[in-house]
């Protein structure tokens, strides 16, 4: 019990971190502050004409939505089509900045949307499913096909969380990674080569060093970036290319923080250390700071997630062109590792309509939707999809090409305890300074996890 109560406290520290620090597009409030005086709430009425009613699904199907830095275009036009394939279905969309608030009192009195999106402050996965409000989608989406054919498990870039041991209740439908980002521009000014393993990472942050200028900068006042967009691809990679170590952390397993392949990954962080490959200010800079200072090209690479490009918009220099690495820890050879984050979508366990919440999934997850998702909004959909002949921007395609490709490895979704994370986020600042050996991280996190077991 104090495992799941401490479980709930991590995603809620991720939560608050991530809105601190402009986590990602999904948390910006294109209301600047304003709060609805009530829920946006549209409907679309089914046809009644020509017998259009016994086509397709019927009834009423109402679908809750959070409208941050994605906006709502890309909703509207794939409900459109939804209520096109099934003009006898009355669609209702309940959406806005401030939906999660707006609609808790009807989400604890039972009378719930039939499908629900999960993003946005006041959203918490863990606790609807703890507080037993979402659906166990386990056996539907095993089986579930989309409105192409495909199945399911076959196309998307991340596979559902697993809670309780082998059940899923949510759908991830943004799909993100962490990564290393650089100027390709820049690059091929000062004849650098954009590395594919650690060894070529070292050769050419050691290139960048004898320039003149810093070879990695990252958001120190927000640890978890350079966790994110390092470490824990290190350790993954260091584990041969197995994410299950990160779950094993999450469920705070002794002696998980200090298994082999998390001390080759600190020996990792060391070896940036020892060789001043780490910009020595970067410790007291926050994200907007380190970018600013990367866009400025004071530094050539920076940990951070695929928001980046989006969020710094407004201060990319004329010429700059974003590159995008998910890992650079591999041994040459071995697969890029996906450190990723998600926002996801699900059914109500109260849904009114739940045939029609199904089919809604089932018409949403394809590749064409992800094309307009990507096109639309700047991010990419957890559906593999080529973006190549696509209006999407140029990093988010680079992006789609490493998850598409078969020498990719995408780790699970895990998040750690509250307490656990600071622990984590406060040693990895110290190793990454110089303060404490890769040693004492692994004890810091071994205690901090033996502290949250009890």
């Amino acid at each position: 019990m104090k495992v799941k109560q401490t479980v709930m406290s991590g995603i809620a520290l991720m939560t608050v971190l991530a809105v601190t620090a402009c986590g990602g597009a999904n948390n910006v409030n294109p209301g600047n502050g304003a709060t609805d005086p009530a829920p946006n709430t549209s409907a679309i009425e089914g046809s009644s004409n020509n017998g259009a009613e016994d086509k397709g699904l019927t009834g009423e199907f109402e679908i809750q939505y959070f409208v941050g830095g994605y906006g709502d275009v890309w909703w509207k036009e794939v409900l459109e089509g939804f209520q096109e394939a099934n003009p006898g279905l009355t669609i209702t969309q309940t959406a806005g900045p401030n939906i999660n608030e707006q609609m808790r009192p009807r989400w604890i009195q039972g009378d719930t949307p039939d499908v629900v999106y999960i993003d946005g402050a006041g959203a918490n996965e863990r606790q609807m499913i703890d507080d037993g409000q979402l659906m166990d989608l386990t056996d539907f989406l095993a089986g579930m096909v989309n409105a192409d054919g495909d199945k399911l498990t076959d196309i998307l870039i991340s596979q559902p969380t697993v809670y309780e041991g082998n059940r899923n209740y949510t759908l991830p439908l943004v799909f993100g990674s962490w990564g290393l980002f650089y100027d390709k521009a820049f690059f091929q000014e000062k004849g650098w080569t954009a590395p594919t393993n650690w060894s070529e990472f070292i050769d050419t942050s050691e290139q960048v060093k004898a320039s003149g200028i810093s070879a990695l900068i990252h958001t120190g006042v927000y640890p978890y970036y350079i966790n994110g967009g390092l470490v824990d691809s290190a350790i993954v990679a260091a584990n041969g290319g197995d994410g299950s170590i990160l779950t094993r952390q999450a469920n705070l397993e002794e002696g998980s923080f200090s298994e082999p392949a998390v001390q080759k990954a600190l020996g990792q962080v060391v070896e940036l250390v020892d060789k001043g490959l780490i910009d020595p200010g970067a410790v007291s800079l926050n994200h907007t700071d380190s970018q600013i200072q990367w866009l400025q090209h004071k530094a050539a690479f920076i940990p951070s997630g695929l928001w980046l490009e989006n969020e710094m918009s407004k201060d990319i220099p004329d010429g700059f062109e974003f590159g995008f690495i998910p890992s650079v820890a591999q041994d040459a050879g071995e697969n890029n590792i996906v450190i990723p984050y998600t926002n996801t979508i699900a059914i109500a366990q109260n849904a009114k309509n739940p045939e029609a919440a199904k089919a809604f999934l089932e018409y949403a997850f394809t590749e064409a939707n992800a094309v307009r998702w990507a096109e639309l909004t700047g991010a990419l959909m957890n559906v593999k999809a080529d973006l190549t002949n696509t209006s999407a921007s140029e990093v988010v395609k680079e992006a789609m090409g490493f998850f598409n490709a078969d020498t990719t490895t995408v780790a699970p979704v895990a998040v750690l305890n509250a307490d656990v994370e600071k622990a984590k986020q406060d040693a990895t600042i110290a190793l990454a300074t110089g303060r404490i050996t890769a040693e004492e991280w692994m004890q810091r996190l071994e205690a901090a996890a033996a502290k949250a077991r009890k």
